[in-house]
């Protein structure tokens, strides 16, 4: 769980927490470290090499959900990504989306080299929803910065999440390597 959990969508709170994320200090070496609610233990983020990672919206566990009552929380999801996508396309311009078939493959297909951060942390969350990314921004007194959102759910009745990932690197889709 997060520390979203049991918590309604709010628009302005999430643009908040986006806008105040890609001003915050992001590390620029060491291994990605898990941020929790010293109160709850609950999932608050994660922060490593060139990257921060946040919840921004947690929906509810899905156990026992199937058919219209499956696709109606679904939708529920994709809309509040779609409306906080449309109120950020007007701050920055149009995004564009990254894949993260890739790394999907990659951690699927058996041993292979370690997949760069943020990748390495996405992957290891089991969170493989395609990237809305917008970048680089200029926020006032950092260096450029890529912002991604991604609904993600890691487990088939665990909860939707929507999260923000904020990088100091560019983000790509990464090369298919049985293409190269």
């Amino acid at each position: 769980m997060t520390t979203e959990h049991d918590r309604p969508f709010d628009l302005r709170e999430a643009l908040a927490t986006v806008e105040g994320a890609l001003s915050a200090p992001v590390p620029g070496s060491g291994p990605a470290a898990r941020d929790s609610d010293p109160a709850t233990g609950e999932w608050a983020g994660t922060r490593g090499e060139g990257f921060l990672l946040l919840p921004l919206w947690e929906g509810p566990w899905l156990t026992g959900v199937y058919g219209a009552d499956w696709n109606a929380a679904e939708e529920r999801a994709e809309a509040h990504l779609a409306a906080l996508t449309e109120e950020l396309d007007q701050r920055w311009g149009a995004h564009r989306t990254v894949s993260l078939r890739v790394p999907l493959f990659l951690t699927r297909s058996g041993p292979r080299p370690p997949l760069p951060e943020p990748y390495r942390t996405l992957a290891e969350l089991d969170y493989f929803g395609d990237l809305t990314v917008w970048g680089p921004l200029r926020p006032s007194g950092t260096g450029p910065r890529w912002l991604a959102l991604s609904l993600q759910q890691p487990d088939g009745d665990a909860p939707m999440v929507l999260t923000a990932l904020i990088t100091t690197r560019p983000l790509e889709e990464l090369p298919d390597p049985a293409e190269t």
